[in-house]
């Protein structure tokens, strides 16, 4: 592999991971956008399939992070329901134990 091929490996990687965050997406794209450029000047057709590999991958975080925070409201709901259906078995006990 050259150093080229180790160079770019390295930039996409750094763009992935950057990627992994949210927040930090913007940055990723600016990233990812330097990259292609620079990428697009000795091969057109590998910057073009990168870019369509690129926007795959951040729909994807997208998505993880949209199912991650309904999992999380999920979770919410469950415990909160967990939570009153205990208070009321003691509610109704003790109004049993009173009558």
């Amino acid at each position: 592999m050259t150093q080229l091929a180790a160079d770019a490996i390295a930039k996409f990687q750094a763009c992935l991971s950057l990627a992994t965050d949210m927040t930090r997406h913007a940055e990723a794209h600016q990233a990812f956008a330097e990259f292609q450029a620079s990428l697009a000047i000795d091969n057109p057709l590998a910057a073009e399939l990168l870019t369509l590999a690129w926007k795959d991958v951040i729909a994807a975080r997208r998505s993880a992070a949209f199912w991650e925070q309904i999992s999380d409201v999920e979770r919410d709901m469950s415990e909160q329901m967990v939570a009153t259906h205990t208070n009321l078995q003691q509610n109704y006990l003790r109004l049993m134990q009173e009558l």
